[in-house]
């Protein structure tokens, strides 16, 4: 595959680049290591409210996305989820090939690191046989709410993420189990009022003080999650469909590390006027990024794409850009 622009990063920063390459008449591929678009805004927060984001005088984590993916879908970016990646080596002095954890290959003019605070994996519960379940019927994330329809689910943690997906699944779930080590969530009040009312309709069981502690099924399709109270050791075996497991996510930078740019407290230095990285034609915007006075706020990452976006224009083609404003541009699809 070739391309003018690699994102690596799925998170609103990342989509947002998209349309912005597509407004410069560059094509975008996107890259990242969950298993769909948003990063920590869907993965740990989906219901959280947003206040700074300008028009919106308030938006829902997962409703962002969702508009910035509307946004960008006129441009055609091609996403490639589920993966990591691996090497970014140079095939000439002005392209580069992205090789990622899946053997995808991507050929490209320039690259922009949107990873955030780096790469997010999910916090596995400590069960022998989870492997064997995960993207079967064990989800660390959800892209499609409808596959749970009319089914059991248990969803284990006390965070938001656990606390939100109780609440947006229980309208199309025949059962919801939510299994927590302690009674106290850690979650807006707002939601676990929500989640009382469905517990007291018996849409939802709340069953405390308990744990993960087994897995029963086969083949990759659960039958039951067996959890065990944390105090009388007694245990329990829930029938279910799927297990979604909400333990947080764990941060790092990945491979970046081996990519020859230079770093600082596990942030990216980057050029403030250009967002352009110690590396020529290696771009890095949002959360990862860091340089004098940057601000880690979602709209900063929005100008810095933008900012990066006419920089990699600049340096492709070798010219200017004859800037226009959206109004007068207009949206012209861009073809992959």
């Amino acid at each position: 595959m070739e391309t003018d622009i690699v994102v690596i990063g799925a998170g609103p920063v990342g989509i947002f680049t998209a349309f912005q390459a597509g407004m410069l008449d560059m094509r975008c591929h996107i890259v990242d290591v969950l298993s769909q678009a948003g990063g920590q805004c869907i993965t740990l927060y989906p219901e959280k409210p947003i206040y700074d984001i300008p028009g919106y005088p308030i938006i829902s984590a997962q409703e962002l996305i969702k508009q910035l993916f509307i946004q960008a879908s006129p441009f055609d970016p091609v996403y490639h989820f589920d993966q990591k990646v691996k090497q970014i080596s140079s095939y000439t002095d002005k392209r580069f090939i992205i090789l990622t954890s899946k053997g995808t290959e991507i050929k490209c003019k320039a690259v922009v690191i949107a990873a955030g605070n780096g790469i997010f994996e999910p916090n596995r519960p400590p069960l022998n046989n989870i492997l064997e379940y995960e993207n079967k019927s064990v989800f660390y994330s959800i892209n499609q709410v409808s596959y749970f329809k009319n089914r059991v689910i248990v969803i284990a943690g006390g965070g938001d993420s656990a606390a939100d997906w109780t609440v947006e699944l229980s309208p199309i779930a025949k059962k919801i189990y939510l299994i927590h080590r302690r009674k106290e969530f850690r979650c807006a009040p707002e939601t676990r009022n929500k989640i009382e009312i469905l517990i007291a309709s018996g849409k939802v069981e709340l069953i405390t003080p308990y744990q993960l502690d087994d897995l029963v099924g086969e083949n990759g399709r659960l039958n039951a999650v067996v959890v065990k109270d944390i105090i009388t050791n007694e245990k329990r075996k829930i029938f279910t469909d799927f297990l979604l497991p909400f333990f947080g996510l764990s941060m790092n930078i990945g491979s970046l590390k081996g990519w020859e740019i230079e770093l600082e407290h596990g942030r990216i230095i980057v050029n403030a006027a250009t967002l352009q990285t110690s590396k020529e034609r290696i771009y890095a915007i949002g959360d990862i990024a860091t340089y004098p006075g940057k601000l880690k706020l979602i709209l900063s990452g929005f100008a810095e794409s933008a900012m990066a976006c006419h920089d990699i224009y600049k340096v492709i083609y070798n010219s200017p850009i004859n800037f226009q404003y959206s109004t007068l541009k207009g949206i012209h699809r861009k073809n992959k």
